[in-house]
């Protein structure tokens, strides 16, 4: 299927099939993208739960820094799909190229300065000891897969934009699965322990990252980046930073946030933060048919926009509430259901029982809430699809800075309930940020064209 009747599907089509048909590769895609992290902590766990916790602890810092990419990544598809939306081939042309230069530069830059910060900011942390020193050896060899994070960031918003996310699913799927077969060989094998589980996922990303671009730029299908006469072109340069730049800023504020609370977490043990890290995971896992829908909404909502179909683009919306919601309960079952099993599974060393009851516990909150997380994503793309980026950034910051963390701190000094005030800040703080995320979308200020603006 090409460009156009890509666009046709996503403007004329069945709502249901459509949402369904762009979400499902989004699901698998990132399914496998979650399964890069739990394969690391799956395989360290095997060594001890210190190993675990050290891999819990880095994710926000890096993830700080990728956060710049995705605010691109979430304009890139914005942008694009508004245009194809409106038939400019053209321009859509020299904003992917345009993007996709900004991309490599800044992740070169980004993955330097994490490099050589490494050290410092773990120390920041609060992280002592082993934890200290696995963190620090797992954090600096993950940044330098930066520039591949960012580099398939960018194919997989160009695809994204047209409709087509069946290529990055079988890419990512590749990689994942080599991930997944490497990790035991540099881990024990190779008996580099948790340097071993960072340096097999930085071959199976570069893999990964080369493999789509190589296919993005060969194929005849697709809208692409044409550098054989590219300059600096300062307008588009600024409109993809308005539009990425609040959604870089919510993602890096939760990213900061998430630091700030795993440092705050880390204060009560080693392994109240190995819990909170394999939990955490878990739920990444069975939220992923919801954040694929949430995700497909990005070009749904975009292409529609574009084509001034508004009432088309809230029918997206609330069928999308429907089939979110129906997910999110059934993952809610099931992990009520088998909630023991599923935490013995992710946590296979047995060294500290702890984490294995605070797991099940925080399991237990967390599970609970999961329609309000399958709403924020879906509430998430469909803003990021308008190009009205402030709404989700103030989304992203709120839930983290105005309602997690300082519930964490009332109940941790001024109750006596322990970690178990952890696990209901997290579970609240869903749903006042989806009652905030409704009367946004019911204000209907995303109306508004960016592109036209």
């Amino acid at each position: 299927m090409n460009t156009l009747e890509r666009r046709d599907n996503i403007l004329k089509g069945n709502l249901y099939r459509v949402i369904i048909s762009l979400s499902l590769p989004i699901m698998i895609n990132n399914l496998i993208q979650t399964l890069y992290n739990l394969a690391d902590g799956v395989w360290v766990s095997k060594i001890s739960s210190v190993h675990f916790a050290a891999t819990a602890l880095v994710f926000p810092v890096a993830f700080l820094f990728i956060s710049l990419g995705i605010g691109i990544s979430i304009a890139g598809a914005s942008i694009l799909s508004q245009l194809i939306g409106a038939s400019d081939y053209e321009s859509a042309k020299e904003y992917a190229t345009q993007i996709a230069v900004v991309s490599l530069i800044v992740s070169i830059v980004f993955a330097a300065l994490g490099y050589i910060l490494s050290p410092i900011v773990i120390r920041l942390m609060g992280a002592k000891g082993l934890l200290a020193e696995l963190s620090i050896i797992y954090l600096k060899i993950t940044f330098l897969d930066m520039p591949f994070t960012y580099m398939f960031f960018v194919v997989n918003s160009i695809m994204n934009a047209q409709g087509n996310m069946v290529i990055p699913t079988i890419l990512s799927g590749i990689s994942a699965v080599l991930n997944i077969v490497l990790d035991p060989v540099f881990i024990f094998t190779f008996n580099m322990g948790i340097a071993g589980a960072a340096i097999a996922t930085l071959i199976s990303k570069a893999i990964l990252a080369f493999s789509g671009f190589y296919i993005l730029m060969k194929s005849p299908t697709f809208i692409k980046p044409e550098f054989s006469k590219f300059n600096f072109n300062k307008k588009i340069i600024r409109k993809v930073f308005k539009v990425g730049l609040p959604a870089s800023v919510g993602q890096s504020g939760a990213a900061v946030g998430f630091i700030v609370l795993n440092s705050f977490i880390a204060s009560y043990g080693t392994s109240t933060i190995a819990a909170f890290g394999m939990v955490n995971r878990i739920t990444a896992l069975i939220m992923q048919p919801a954040m694929g829908v949430g995700a497909a909404l990005t070009s749904i909502i975009g292409q529609n926009i574009g084509s001034n179909q508004i009432n088309r683009a809230k029918e997206a919306f609330n069928k999308s509430i429907y089939l979110t919601v129906s997910f999110s309960v059934i993952g809610c079952i099931i992990l009520l259901w088998k909630d023991k099993p599923v935490i013995n599974f992710f946590m296979q060393s047995k060294d500290d029982i702890t984490v294995i009851s605070q797991g099940i516990t925080y399991l237990r909150y967390i599970t609970v809430s999961m329609p309000l997380m399958g709403i924020f994503s879906v509430i998430q793309g469909f803003l990021q699809g308008t190009g009205h980026t402030k709404y989700s950034m103030a989304r992203e910051i709120g839930r983290l800075w105005f309602i997690r963390l300082p519930m964490k701190l009332l109940f941790k000094y001024y109750t006596s309930i322990g970690s178990t005030g952890i696990w209901f800040s997290m579970s609240f703080s869903n749903l006042l940020v989806c009652v905030y995320g409704y009367v946004i979308y019911r204000k209907g200020l995303w109306q508004y064209n960016i592109i036209r603006t």
